[in-house]
């Protein structure tokens, strides 16, 4: 998260580039989801498996009947980093932060990769709870951040 001296509306610093969808159209309805503030992950029609990222079939059935399904947005660490250095030059400033592997209980223990919001000098551990948080841009898009529970 954004030192003191350089905090914005947001977890990170602004200037970093848009997340878009796919050209595809493969993660639209997740990006529109969370545009609603609701998070979504794929889940198979036929063997009701979860899977996350979007894929055109379920890897575990090979069914291309694959949908969405709102989940609670609850879930807890199952990895993370802290970085100390920048990735890119928006974020010469904003570092130390924190980047998260969530796995997510309702959802078949999917994991996602995301941003926990808070003191990122904070002790934590795996299996922290952590619960989703929706941080909308002017730009027209929601990052799916996560803060602990």
């Amino acid at each position: 998260m954004p030192s003191e001296q350089h905090a914005t509306k947001y977890a990170l610093p602004e200037g970093l580039p848009a997340p878009q969808a796919t050209r595809d159209g493969l993660d639209k309805e997740f990006w529109e989801a969370a545009r609603r503030h609701q998070l979504v992950v794929q889940r198979c029609n036929e063997c009701a498996t979860f899977q996350f990222g979007p894929e055109w079939i379920c890897h575990h059935c090979r069914s291309s009947n694959v949908g969405w399904e709102r989940v609670s947005g609850r879930g807890r660490v199952y990895s993370w980093e802290r970085v100390w250095h920048p990735v890119h030059p928006a974020l010469r400033d904003a570092c130390p932060y924190m980047v998260v592997l969530v796995e997510l209980p309702d959802a078949g223990n999917v994991r996602m990769v995301g941003n926990l919001i808070g003191d990122a000098r904070e002790e934590l551990t795996i299996g922290t709870t952590v619960e989703v948080v929706f941080e909308d841009h002017e730009q027209g898009f929601t990052l799916v951040q996560w803060k602990r529970a």
